[in-house]
């Protein structure tokens, strides 16, 4: 499986403008610039779309690791925090937090599980 996002970009780096538009145009011409990535413009940076990216995959997997082990919550929430050291050189990520939290009814709160880190994989 492949998927695939296009980037455009017009004029200079710190006056530029771009868009970003991915296979299934979810995103459609989004806009982002200097001013969404090293400041607080309208529209999207690519830090952003990584951080919801990883959280996304992350509680997707989740989600099917807890099925495996016979639990299914009502809600999985992964929030990502990226850190983007901007004064860098080059500028870089230098961290991708996740925080998670699952909200289920309470006949499966009463039933006994653990996520563990390794193997990678829940168990009962």
């Amino acid at each position: 499986m492949k998927r695939t996002a296009t980037a455009v970009w017009n004029g200079s780096g710190k006056d530029g403008k771009g868009n970003l538009t991915t296979q299934s145009t979810t995103l459609n011409k989004a806009q982002y610039s200097y001013k969404t990535r090293f400041e607080e413009g309208v529209g999207t940076n690519p830090e952003e779309l990584l951080a919801a990216a990883h959280a996304g995959c992350y509680t997707m997997a989740l989600a099917f690791g807890l099925q495996g082990a016979g639990f299914t919550p009502d809600e999985l929430e992964t929030t990502a925090i990226v850190t983007f050291e901007s004064t860098a050189t080059p500028p870089t990520i230098t961290k991708s937090h996740l925080k998670s939290r699952q909200r289920s009814s309470a006949s499966a709160r009463r039933s006994s599980w653990s996520w563990r880190r390794a193997p990678n994989r829940a168990v009962r």
